[in-house]
């Protein structure tokens, strides 16, 4: 078990990074507000969400229909948290009013026992607690504990919370073995989570005693969500579920019995992350050992490149191991915010660094892709291979698109990137009573006191550029350091004040001993663009390769390529060119050219499907841009894997 390990609160940090910098700077200045006013309904070509309205429909405040997906509040609720910690961090204070003025309509929606559900309240009073398998009830109460936890945290203003805890008692009172309450579980994981964060927050178990209850009544027998779909005979509001299985909502045996990541991605991750979180409040070894099998099972066997999960467009899922197709696959933004929770709480569980490459891994490519450039376009699904002509509707390939969307029907993914990003202050720096831990090398400033002492830390990172990163410390009291040594580390050197010191690694981690006043630390990586090729068991990417710089994954556009990716492959041995950054992409990444071939059937003429196999080899120099930018500049071809000559 690690220690009383925990984030760093987001009030004293502060990101520099010109990379993520950018990315933060567009949460509050364009996400939030482009946000805010679809849910108001003020975006004049986009059908209205109605979910605000919904609030005021079911606070008595207007009349009225109420519309959108069953789980619709949680637009809402997540706007809420993401702008909770836009305030923490010091900026666009006046989303503080709004979220004021929100408050008091969910005061007066919530029923007097402390139900809120505008689904519900409006629409089918009678059907509350019935449909946990479609309903999202529990799912949709977790992001509104996560919301009024994160505005508290900012603000010390305690109505939005009070409201969530008279929510959460209820469903305390609702939900256990005991005789008159529901013996269920929630179809959607995230209740789970949250209720531990409000454990944390209050310091009352009963939160902590109801996670811990829904996941371990998940998959017992009598199994409750398969009793439901045999009472309902035919889905309610979902009709794709009429193939739902307990698989698909890990819910065919225990938690703690499950040993392979299976069924909706995003709701895995939400399961595992509070099951991580159980193990180590618990300090349950048996939970901590399926944390460790889910782990392996997910990164080890069924994740891309670029940190996503999710093989299949079908219901979102898993599928088997190794099967990780790159044109049809789903890697659903939420799902990568997912695999950033889990691996951030296995990180505090274990103690060890290791778990955050892969944090690292999903937030450098499949985070940053989900956004364009501007902040107002957004990814649902993301691809590692996209032919825009294959994209087409009703076919296998419906679910991708050639370019990131104004919004989505069901739009969990925008404020999900948007909370991410709003806090990943988190990500980069974490504590325990004796020591400074850093996580992620993204620019920031840390001021804060630590064994009653002061200290200052800015971090800066050149890790993408020249593969080191530099760090000050000041305090009148020495401080314990940990600094994380990443997997792509290559021969790392530490140096401390010019000289030379030996790198003591432990799970992972440089530890560090620095004495009292100012100092500095450079952390020398040496690592450097490399091709990377897959476990030969991964049958789309056999004889292929990718090209990663760092964290950093790279891909081949059409725009720098000319049309039909698929023709060009690069040489085993070839050698990187770093090119001068684009000035469309923030942040100073650098842009790699190298040596390749483009190969041709010449005697396949246009009009004919098949003819003799002969081939034509033409040299091209080949140029990668981050997967990160893709489609910033154009619709056009994309691909991560290239075919190889050897």
């Amino acid at each position: 078990m690690g220690r009383d390990i925990r984030p760093i609160k987001l009030q004293h940090i502060t990101i520099t990074d010109p990379l993520f910098g950018h990315y933060i700077k567009k949460v509050g200045d364009v996400m939030l507000e482009h946000q805010w006013k679809i849910l108001n309904d003020e975006v004049e070509d986009m059908e209205p969400t109605g979910c605000l309205r919904n609030f005021k429909i079911a606070a008595g405040l207007e009349n009225g229909e109420r519309i959108g997906v069953v789980f619709q509040d949680t637009d809402l609720y997540k706007w809420i948290e993401s702008a909770s910690y836009c305030i923490a961090s010091g900026v666009r204070k006046e989303f503080e009013k709004n979220i004021d003025e929100v408050v008091e309509i969910l005061e007066k929606a919530q029923d007097d026992d402390g139900y809120l559900n505008t689904f519900f309240q409006i629409n089918n009073p009678e059907g509350k607690w019935t449909n946990l398998v479609e309903g999202h009830e529990l799912y949709t109460s977790g992001h509104m504990i996560e919301a009024a936890v994160a505005y508290y945290q900012a603000t010390g203003k305690d109505r939005f919370l009070n409201v969530v805890i008279k929510n959460a008692n209820l469903i305390c009172r609702i939900f256990g073995n005991e005789n008159g309450q529901i013996h269920g579980v929630p179809g959607h994981e995230e209740i789970e989570l949250a209720l531990v964060k409000l454990y944390y927050l209050t310091g009352d178990d009963k939160y902590k005693k109801q996670a811990d209850y829904f996941v371990r009544q998940r998959g017992q027998e009598p199994n409750y969500l398969q009793g439901e779909i045999a009472s309902r005979k035919k889905p309610q509001f979902f009709p794709e579920f009429s193939n739902y299985s307990m698989i698909y909502a890990q819910a065919d045996k225990p938690p703690v019995e499950q040993s392979d990541a299976e069924g909706h991605a995003v709701r895995a991750t939400y399961l595992y992350s509070a099951m991580a979180d159980l193990a180590m409040i618990e300090e349950d070894m048996e939970m901590e050992k399926a944390c460790d099998a889910l782990w392996n099972s997910m990164v080890n066997r069924r994740m891309y490149i670029t940190g996503g999960i999710g093989s299949s467009g079908f219901l979102e899922c898993f599928t088997t191991d190794y099967d990780l197709p790159n044109a049809t696959n789903y890697c659903e933004t939420c799902a990568s915010v997912g695999v950033m929770m889990f691996g951030q709480r296995m990180a505090a569980l274990k103690g060890n660094a290791l778990y955050y490459d892969t944090v690292e891994r999903a937030l450098y490519n499949t985070i940053l892709a989900a956004m364009n450039l501007d902040g107002d376009r957004y990814f649902y699904v993301n691809p590692l291979e996209m032919i825009p002509e294959f994209c087409t509707k009703d076919t296998y390939m419906n679910h991708v698109k050639p370019e990131r969307q104004k919004w989505f029907s069901v739009a969990c993914c925008p404020p999900n990137l948007a909370r991410t990003l709003a806090s990943l202050g988190q990500y980069i720096y974490a504590m325990d009573d004796e020591e400074i831990i850093i996580n992620q090398f993204i620019s920031s400033n840390i001021e804060l006191a630590i064994n009653g002492s002061d200290m200052k830390l800015e971090l800066s990172s050149a890790l993408l550029q020249k593969g080191e990163v530099y760090i000050r410390s000041e305090g009148k009291e020495g401080i314990k350091l940990k600094i994380r040594i990443p997997g792509y580390a290559n021969n790392p050197e530490l140096k401390l004040d010019g000289k030379k010191v030996s790198l003591e690694e432990l799970n992972n981690y440089a530890v560090l001993d620095i004495p009292s006043g100012m100092h500095e630390i450079t952390l020398y990586l040496n690592n450097h663009p490399k091709l990377l090729a897959a476990n030969s068991r991964v049958r789309a990417d056999v004889g292929k390769v990718a090209m990663v710089n760092g964290p950093m994954v790279y891909c081949l556009e059409e725009i720098d390529n000319g049309k039909n990716l698929t023709e060009l492959y690069v040489n085993a041995d070839t050698v990187f060119e770093e090119m001068k950054p684009l000035d469309r992409f923030p942040g100073e990444v650098p842009i790699f050219c190298y040596e390749g071939a483009r190969v041709d059937t010449p005697k396949v003429k246009d009009d004919v499907l098949y003819g003799e196999a002969l081939f034509e080899k033409k040299p091209v120099k080949i140029k990668a841009v981050p997967y990160a930018f893709w489609n910033n500049r154009g619709i056009g071809e994309m691909k991560v894997w290239q075919n190889v000559l050897v």
